[in-house]
């Protein structure tokens, strides 16, 4: 990780007055410094209350912040397709009894090459029939109804995990795929080959969002880690867990399988934040969780 990428920058908040009777001005950092499309970045407002009142945003798009570190942090989820280049953001505090702070600036984001992977599948797979077309799409419709549900709280504690332990890696978040010669979507998480049965386990902290069974992903968990934070498991074999259930981190979810569109054994990891779709490495690297 080059410098920059690993670097945060900083900016202080001004006060909405002249009064001079508050205390050291709030002050905002930015992890990393320079994201790239697919990253999580996050927003550290040091020198407030954890009663204070946070809020801001990011291009228009909501932050939703949480006490954190003698101060206040929150996410930002930068979508696989998201264009490279400067995305305004800013954040308000607003102490009991003060006058209220925000800081604006630039979150500079940078662009990721990503890989090319070509696959053969059977035709069936690929050129779908009507049925299974509008199926696909159906399903589709239901996920992204999932992923646009915003928990309040947060669920998740500590370090996310990997759901999977000791196994190969297949196809890397993000690829440009073709498929048959023809250019397919963006794979939108990282690929763990494993032997079919291999226990899956959460990632983090949460509560399942969604048990299901699709023709693309196959067998499938999500869960909800609050805050707008998902991980997906695609291509279960088997599943343990149900709806609406509490999880906590390694809790078993499942066994890895072959199910939906699969070429084999392996399990699609993915994660949502606020409806981009994210590389679940950045949360496995994610070292402020702690």
């Amino acid at each position: 990780m080059s410098e920059g990428r690993a670097g945060a920058v900083a900016f202080a908040l001004v006060l909405l007055t002249s009064s001079p009777t508050f205390a050291d001005p709030a002050s905002v950092t930015w992890h990393p410094a320079k994201p790239r499309t697919g990253d999580v970045a996050w927003v550290h407002v040091k020198n407030v209350t954890e009663a204070a009142t946070v809020e801001g945003s990011v291009d228009g798009r909501p932050l939703t912040f949480f006490p954190y570190g003698g101060g206040h942090a929150a996410l930002f989820g930068i979508d696989l397709d998201a264009k490279p280049g400067s995305y305004a953001w800013r954040v308000g505090v607003v102490e009991k009894g003060q006058e209220p702070q925000t800081a604006q600036g630039a979150l500079r984001v940078q662009r990721r090459q990503f890989s090319v992977e070509r696959l053969s599948l059977p035709k069936g797979m690929v050129d779908l029939d009507p049925e299974t077309e509008r199926r696909a799409n159906d399903e589709s419709k239901r996920l992204a109804t999932v992923y646009r549900l915003i928990t309040p709280e947060r669920l998740w504690r500590g370090k996310f995990t990997k759901p999977v332990g000791m196994v190969g890696e297949g196809t890397g978040f993000g690829a440009r795929r073709v498929i048959n010669g023809q250019p397919r979507s963006p794979h939108g998480g990282s690929d763990y080959s494993a032997p079919r049965g291999t226990p899956v386990v959460a990632a983090n902290g949460g509560r399942v969002a969604l048990v299901a069974d699709f023709f693309f992903p196959g067998r499938l968990v999500i869960v909800d880690h609050g805050l707008g934070l998902y991980t997906l498991y695609f291509h279960l074999d088997t599943i343990v867990v149900a709806e609406a259930q509490r999880v906590e981190r390694g809790q078993p979810l499942g066994t890895v399988g072959a199910t939906g569109r699969a070429t084999g054994p392996h399990l699609h990891f993915g994660a949502q934040m606020r409806a981009a779709r994210v590389d679940p490495a950045t949360l496995l690297g994610l070292g402020f969780l702690d």
